[in-house]
């Protein structure tokens, strides 16, 4: 089982196995757009410094970076330092001119000093040496959003158009992006947008591989609680229009996420920023660590090629060492490709099965039935297996067999009866291999 990111490194061995469990993602993203969000109590609460050091982590190995700052609750202790109220229109807040004023100075000061953090150099700490340039400017143009149902929202806007020449020209030359909710309009003025307007905006004109929101909650939970780490976009709008209370962030970021995979971002993630490096958990492993938020599956069940080969052995390797499988050559199973299907996550071979079909007896064999190990408690084998049926059935085959040593039950509880050795095939029979004694199960299809 790869190690991710969150599981202690005990040994050599466990830290040579998470540095190659990683390097797939290393490679994948070099070069890559990242649009990130975080909201000012980030900074507020002093939790940005470990921040800085993941995001020049990520810069470090060529990841390009746009960054999206919030400013809420210095806001409104600028405002209440004023003596000013808050106004708030159906969620949105009013922003008039003292109010403005107040906006101005506070994200002005958050971004200096989130600049500040991100220029740390310290030495012995994971910013030694580094050379995080920040780039920022006028790349927002917004409009004021105008009179909701007879209020005037004044100086309150929305994104009208992102600079991406100008963006693309920073990142280029190896700077980070610092972005903050203020857009600017033709004439002059200055309006006060939300962070998650501005940063899925900004992912959606990038065409950004990925939009990440840190958040106050772990990500999106089903109604018992449980964590759902993956979703279709069509599953995230079934979560919003279930009737249930969901925490504030979740309705405010989940529409978000929507938006930007349905215009072509291809991944948006919602992590928690109460986890120190909760970043790099959900962005270098399998499993992550927040909820990830998807166009359509990312699970294609597929025939395998020939250039499948170093995938399936990857996975038949470790079952074959344990005695599960019967150990197959490359040259075997290069010539018995045509056999096999794969199971892709997010292009990652996961699982794969071979079957062998005996048509004179009705029969096929289901062979090389693999899943890797940390993504055995998500159904694939199911899947697999079911696939195989459809596929022995389209083949007017009645019934399918497996010989196994070691996973009797599994097929058990997916209606195969135990048989002896009589029941398979007469050439199946005849290469049947007593010493190995596997167990004979048959299912009726």
């Amino acid at each position: 089982m790869p190690i991710t990111t969150s599981a202690p490194i005990t040994t050599s061995t466990d830290f040579v196995a998470w540095f190659r469990s990683v390097a797939p993602y290393i490679n994948a993203f070099r070069g890559r757009t990242f649009v990130i969000a975080f909201g000012g109590e980030v900074v507020a609460d002093g939790k940005f410094v470990e921040l800085t050091h993941d995001f020049n982590l990520l810069a470090s190995l060529g990841i390009r970076l746009v960054l999206v700052h919030g400013a809420r609750p210095q806001i409104e202790q600028h405002l209440a330092k004023n003596k000013l109220e808050g106004t708030y229109h159906h969620g949105i807040r009013l922003t008039d001119a003292e109010t403005m004023q107040c906006v101005k100075e506070a994200v002005g000061r958050v971004r200096v000093e989130i600049e500040a953090l991100l220029s740390m150099g310290l030495a012995n700490s994971p910013m030694a040496n580094a050379d995080i340039r920040v780039a920022g400017g006028n790349f927002i143009t917004a409009q004021p959003i105008g009179v909701i149902n007879g209020v005037d929202l004044q100086h309150t806007g929305s994104v009208r158009k992102v600079d991406i020449d100008a963006l693309n020209d920073r990142m280029e030359f190896g700077e980070v992006v610092l972005l903050s909710p203020l857009g600017y309009s033709p004439t002059g003025e200055v309006f006060n947008v939300t962070l998650e307007d501005v940063a899925t905006a900004t992912a959606i004109a990038l065409d950004a591989d990925k939009l990440l929101f840190l958040m106050d909650t772990d990500g999106v939970q089903d109604a018992k609680g449980k964590l759902l780490k993956e979703l279709t976009v069509a599953q995230a709008q079934e979560v919003l229009s279930a009737k249930r209370k969901l925490p504030d962030d979740v309705t405010l970021f989940l529409p978000c996420a929507i938006r930007a995979c349905e215009a072509g971002v291809a991944r948006t993630h919602l992590i928690s920023r109460h986890t120190d490096g909760a970043m790099l958990q959900e962005l270098f492993s399998d499993e992550g660590i927040g909820t990830m938020v998807v166009e359509s599956t990312l699970n294609t069940l597929r025939d395998a090629s020939i250039e499948d080969v170093g995938g399936i052995l990857k996975l038949l390797r470790p079952l074959e060492e344990e005695g599960i499988l019967v150990r197959r050559s490359r040259e075997l199973l290069e010539q018995e490709i045509d056999r096999f299907v794969v199971l892709e996550h997010d292009h990652r071979i996961v699982g794969c099965a071979a079957l062998y079909p005996f048509p004179d007896e009705a029969a096929a064999e289901l062979a090389c039935l693999a899943v890797e190990a940390q993504s055995r408690d998500r159904g694939y084998g199911e899947a697999i297996l079911n696939h195989m049926i459809d596929v022995a059935k389209s083949q007017k085959l009645k019934k399918l067999f497996v010989l196994t040593t070691r996973t009797a039950h599994w097929f058990i509880e997916r209606g195969f009866v135990e048989s002896g050795v009589s029941a398979l095939p007469a050439q199946k029979k005849s290469l049947y291999n007593y010493q190995r004694k596997s167990k004979v199960f048959v299912r009726k299809i």
